[in-house]
């Protein structure tokens, strides 16, 4: 039997794009934003504890305009991870299983992301 030159494992070449692959590649994006937003946190807690000239200084960077265009992806990054991890402890339960389920929990999380992301934003920033 002649040996097929195909790929040992399915690629992305292979498999229709859906909103499931890319919730899932934008779950791990937003947790190492997350993780890098995390640094930032840190930050502002050290400057906190520094004193009033720590502090000032901080509160300096992220009063700076520039800087709201970082919050506001973290923002994202976070309404975005806690809605699917929503989403992923309701799989969990065994719920949301059928193809319409899913499709429908997906764009559930999309839209619920993009509304808090909103919401904070506008009322915050």
């Amino acid at each position: 039997m002649d040996r097929l030159e195909r790929p040992l494992s399915p690629h992305l070449q292979v498999y229709r794009w859906q909103i499931t692959n890319l919730l899932s590649i934008l779950h791990r994006i937003t947790g190492v934003a997350l993780s890098l937003g995390i640094v930032v946190l840190t930050y502002w807690l050290v400057a906190l504890a520094g004193g009033a000239d720590a502090y000032a200084a901080a509160q300096w960077l992220f009063g700076a305009t520039w800087f709201k265009l970082p919050l506001m992806g973290w923002l994202f990054c976070f309404f975005f991870h806690f809605a699917n991890g929503i989403r992923h402890l309701v799989w969990d339960l065994g719920f949301g299983f059928e193809p319409g389920q899913i499709r429908t929990g997906g764009w559930v999380v999309v839209t619920t992301t993009v509304l808090l992301t909103a919401a904070v934003a506008a009322a915050v920033l």
